[in-house]
């Protein structure tokens, strides 16, 4: 498979524990279970949900965003009620230079269980194996070290900080950035 193939059918994935599958607007309520939570939304670029809509819409972007071959991000589904707990996927893709931006997202019940190193895992495997990604990079504030940590234990590699490079929340803020390659 190649990248035109990741979106033709999406791809459903599975780890040990979990499915990462397609996002369903049935989803909307477990998502903005985590998402109204200011802990978790305490270094992502969106402001905290104060009502279920605006999951519905994220879904909807995320959605349409797939169709327009722009973006996959697959939800990560408990086996056993099939419910959703986060997102991970692939963002910024760069066909010419055979690259994308990784983005993820977690419910707070399951951080510190390895949930995302597992997931971050399948999916950069699919990307480097399946898309024939070359690079694959990830944006996060430099003060969030979970989200370093899930990153070098899936190998990605620390470049630096870029300095005021998003606009957030009415601020601009820092970005480091890690990266993986397939080759070396």
């Amino acid at each position: 498979m190649r990248w035109d193939e990741a979106f033709e059918e999406f791809p459903v994935l599975e780890t040990e524990r979990f499915r990462l599958r397609k996002i369903e607007l049935t989803d909307a309520s477990n998502m903005f279970s985590y998402f109204s939570q200011d802990r978790v939304t305490e270094f992502y670029d969106l402001e905290t949900f104060s009502t279920k809509q605006q999951a519905v819409e994220l879904i909807e972007s995320l959605l349409y965003r797939y169709q327009s071959r722009k973006q996959i991000r697959w939800g990560i589904a408990r086996y056993d009620t099939n419910e959703l707990i986060g997102t991970c996927g692939f963002h910024a893709l760069e066909r010419d230079h055979f690259k994308a931006e990784i983005g993820y997202e977690l419910h707070p019940d399951y951080w510190g269980s390895g949930v995302m190193a597992e997931v971050i895992a399948k999916v950069v495997d699919y990307g480097f194996n399946e898309m024939g990604l070359n690079r694959i990079e990830a944006f996060y504030d430099p003060l969030n070290n979970a989200s370093r940590r899930v990153l070098e234990k899936n190998g990605f590699e620390f470049e630096g900080v870029l300095r005021k490079r998003f606009f957030e929340k009415g601020e601009f803020v820092d970005a480091a950035i890690s990266a993986l390659l397939k080759t070396k």
